[in-house]
């Protein structure tokens, strides 16, 4: 394994979430980032003001630029946006993905409330679970996809064996949105499940936390990382990027994503 991994997302302008989080975490944990650009967000720490659809022949032609020169050994699928873009990105991974593993975020709402992705693209997106080595909504978004409430760790397995019944190798239902001081993640797969648990941080550093997690797990199987391991190794490090995070912005700040590269 090369460890490459092609980001297919938006852009995000304050450079905490997106395509700019995906770079970061990615190229932390060892990895070497590619991306295919969907959306350009004009986007800071209190919100998303604008949103700007990449042509759909642009979008196709970085992923077929990408795959037909470097390579990849994992597509990590961000925020989409628009049916369109969905049918499209499904295409390309049969058409030129070569069988490599997707690590599906469900992007649906900005952590400022914006809508990241249109009403009419949840079918398309459904429609994506069977390409999926692993799915990692929160609990809203794992609600969307599935059709009924996900308020505790019982409903964030039950979503997740929905999801994993809908054509997804595996889901992994964030609890980060459930209130509560413990965060509980529950990762479904056919063979059973798992539970990962840790201590609610109180911070306002909270933006690109999903992005993060979600290429940091893609990194870990790019490396070669069992699912579980890739999972657990994303949580440790999410955890230390937040702890990390410098501060910024008057809203939800972004997270310190390079605290591996700091002196000792």
């Amino acid at each position: 394994m090369k460890r490459r991994v092609l980001i297919i997302a938006g852009s995000d302008s304050g450079g905490g979430a997106g395509i700019q989080a995906d770079i970061k975490t990615v190229t932390a944990l060892g990895g070497y980032a590619m991306t295919a650009v969907t959306a350009i967000t004009v986007q800071n720490t209190r919100g998303v003001t604008a949103i700007h659809p990449i042509p759909p022949d642009v979008i196709r032609g970085q992923i077929d630029a990408v795959m037909g020169d470097l390579g990849a050994d994992v597509w990590k699928i961000g925020m989409l946006g628009t049916a369109e873009t969905a049918r499209l990105v499904a295409r390309a991974h049969a058409e030129a993905g070569g069988g490599v593993p997707v690590v599906l975020d469900p992007v649906m709402i900005a952590k400022g409330g914006a809508a990241l992705l249109d009403a009419d693209a949840m079918d398309a997106l459904r429609a994506m679970l069977p390409m999926a080595a692993v799915v990692t909504p929160n609990a809203p978004e794992a609600a969307a996809l599935v059709g009924f409430e996900v308020t505790n760790a019982a409903e964030q397995e039950r979503a997740g064996r929905a999801l994993v019944e809908r054509g997804a190798k595996a889901a992994l239902v964030k609890g980060g949105h459930i209130d509560g001081d413990v965060i509980r993640d529950v990762l479904v797969t056919a063979g059973g499940v798992q539970t990962f648990e840790g201590p609610r941080i109180a911070t306002s550093a909270t933006h690109g936390t999903g992005c993060t997690l979600a290429s940091a797990i893609a990194a870990g199987l790019a490396e070669g990382l069992a699912l579980e391991e890739a999972v657990a190794r994303a949580r440790r490090y999410l955890v230390r990027a937040i702890e990390a995070a410098p501060g910024l912005g008057l809203g939800h700040g972004p997270l310190g994503h390079g605290w591996p590269f700091r002196p000792v």
